[in-house]
């Protein structure tokens, strides 16, 4: 049953991606055509915002538009949540919101990350949830699409790279919102709750009163999915029955983590007319995600350490899981939440055994296993630049990628964003796991608890958003670093490929000859596997000793 629900949800996914890319790629391109519903739609869109989205911008001001418009949602949402005991659609009262809590979840949710430091059916009214956090759900997800389609443009030889606004109203018109609105519809026939009525109250069969806390649940959950977010609306996220309650539901919102992610490379295939290319990143992908699910399944089919020794049966790991999808279900949604940026999780990913927690890092650590929406690939493109400039110079040419060099200055940007990420990553555990800012807050010592710090600085830097929740991270210091840590982690990485497009776009072509390192071939699928593998092991490998392979050595594995 295991080898079938894997089969399922991983090959029909990546079917299912395919015709996606291709209205992906639709919706991201100017309309072919001066009539029909896509010109007049551009028409509309483009009377109503003038000449800001009109104009082609260059990778500056195509970086500059993008920044700015976060902020300003950033605000926004920032207001929102500040004020929510005074706005409507709240009809259970809830009260103000502690100003550091609010700086992390406004810098959470705009950087696509959805880290939840809160309960959200004890802490979000209605209109925070619907009118601030899943506003920038839809918005943060096509800000990643927008990238990724101004990346691909750089590449493909145009020296405008689009403009962003215009990206940005695709992105969300075209491909989220209909994609959510019929995701949602799904998720409603399936057993959702959808509703604005406040919670309901019951009285139990002993006679004690009982809250149930209910909302739109299935219009969050379904943006939360399919755009990378993973922010659920309550705190237990899909392993509460009203974010998943079947094990139909379960597998629908496993293919939605993985959807988009998937189209998103063939979109960058079509938009640099190298669809052959971005067949070979997607097998990469492919392999690295399937290779990931095998591990974890088979290391979370031992039993737990804290079973050792004790008069019970030798059983898989069943401590923390939603045993209605079955065994196979927890480790699975692991590795897919943590190999894109989605952070969602339907199982306690505190409790998976050490190796398997591992597997869930490396997912955070790599971030290219499909990734965020958009960013996934954009974040594989900076593996490719280096393996590209490394295989060059081996062999003694310049390097060369989809027919221009790659000389220094790319390079010196590839490597400034590859080393963003382990910076925030391990500079963050450092700090928190020898000050008491962090080792007070930990209520494992030992091993385990420092893998909690790492986990939470590792999806913070990966904008990912899931937990080792054995950790109480509401506090003002881990507010602030992890909101600081997200905001850094997500838009660095996506400044600097940018800036590697437009000084690519701006170099003529070099016209291929025998000694060119083709894209679209086997061995290139050799390089960039072998330069992700690689230069993650040597940036992680140690801290990896550290945490998760101690503890499991620790426990007699």
């Amino acid at each position: 049953m295991s080898i079938f629900f894997i089969t399922l949800l991983l090959g029909g996914t990546a079917l299912l991606s395919w015709p996606l890319g291709k209205t992906m790629t639709w919706a991201m391109s100017p309309p072919q055509q001066e009539k029909g519903f896509r010109f007049r739609l551009e028409s509309v869109l483009q009377r109503l915002g003038g000449e800001m989205i009109v104009m082609e911008q260059s990778w500056q001001q195509y970086v500059l538009s993008l920044l700015l418009f976060n902020a300003v949602m950033f605000a926004v949402v920032f207001a929102v949540l500040a004020l929510q005991q005074q706005l409507p659609l709240n009809p259970d009262a809830k009260g103000a919101i502690e100003p550091s809590l609010i700086f992390n979840t406004a810098a959470s949710f705009i950087t696509n990350t959805n880290l939840q430091h809160y309960a959200g059916e004890v802490t979000m009214s209605y209109f925070s949830q619907l009118f601030g956090l899943m506003w920038l759900q839809f918005v943060s997800a096509a800000t990643g699409i927008a990238a990724l389609a101004a990346l691909a443009r750089g590449l493909s030889g145009r020296t405008g790279l689009g403009n962003f606004y215009s990206d940005l109203l695709r992105a969300t018109l075209l491909i989220l919102l209909p994609l959510a609105t019929a995701g949602a519809t799904i998720l409603v026939l399936g057993g959702l709750v959808m509703t604005l009525d406040g919670a309901a109250f019951a009285t139990t069969l002993e006679g004690a009163g009982q809250t149930i806390a209910r909302g739109p649940v299935a219009a969050m959950v379904a943006i939360k999915q399919l755009g990378t977010n993973g922010g659920g609306f309550f705190g237990a996220n899909s392993t509460h029955p009203f974010e998943n309650p079947t094990f139909l539901t379960n597998i629908v919102e496993c293919m939605f983590i993985i959807l988009v992610p998937m189209a998103s490379v063939w979109m960058f295939g079509r938009l640099t007319g190298r669809l052959r290319h971005a067949a070979v990143v997607f097998l990469v992908m492919g392999a690295l995600l399937a290779v990931k699910v095998g591990f974890a399944n088979y290391l979370e089919s031992a039993p737990t350490a804290a079973f050792k020794e004790l008069p019970v049966a030798a059983a898989a790991n069943l401590e923390g899981k939603e045993l209605r999808f079955g065994t196979a279900a927890g480790p699975t949604w692991g590795v897919l939440t943590t190999a894109t940026s989605n952070g969602s999780v339907n199982c306690m990913h505190d409790s998976l055994n050490p190796l398997t927690g591992l597997v869930a890092l490396i997912g955070m650590w790599f971030n290219v296993t499909f990734g965020g929406v958009g960013v996934g690939m954009i974040n594989m493109f900076l593996y490719i630049i280096v393996g590209v400039f490394i295989s060059g110079m081996m062999v003694g040419r310049t390097p060369e990628y989809l027919g221009r060099k790659v000389e220094t200055r790319e390079m010196k940007f590839a490597l400034l964003a590859i080393l963003v990420h382990p910076l925030l990553i391990l500079g963050g555990t450092a700090l928190f796991a020898a000050t008491s800012w962090g080792a007070a807050t930990v209520h494992n010592p030992g091993f385990h608890g420092f893998s909690e710090i790492l986990y939470e600085f590792s999806s913070a830097a990966a904008n990912n958003g899931s937990g080792f929740e054995g950790l109480g991270d509401n506090t003002v210091p881990w507010n602030l670093a992890t909101g600081i840590v997200m905001l850094l982690g997500r838009f660095l990485p996506i400044v600097l490929p940018l800036a590697i497009a437009g000084s690519l776009a701006a170099k003529k072509p070099v016209p291929a000859t025998a000694g060119t390192l083709r894209t679209d071939t086997p061995l290139f699928g050799i390089v960039i596997l072998g330069s992700v593998v690689f230069i993650g092991a040597l940036l992680f490998l140690p801290v990896a000793v550290l945490g998760p392979i101690a503890e499991h050595l620790a426990a007699g594995g």
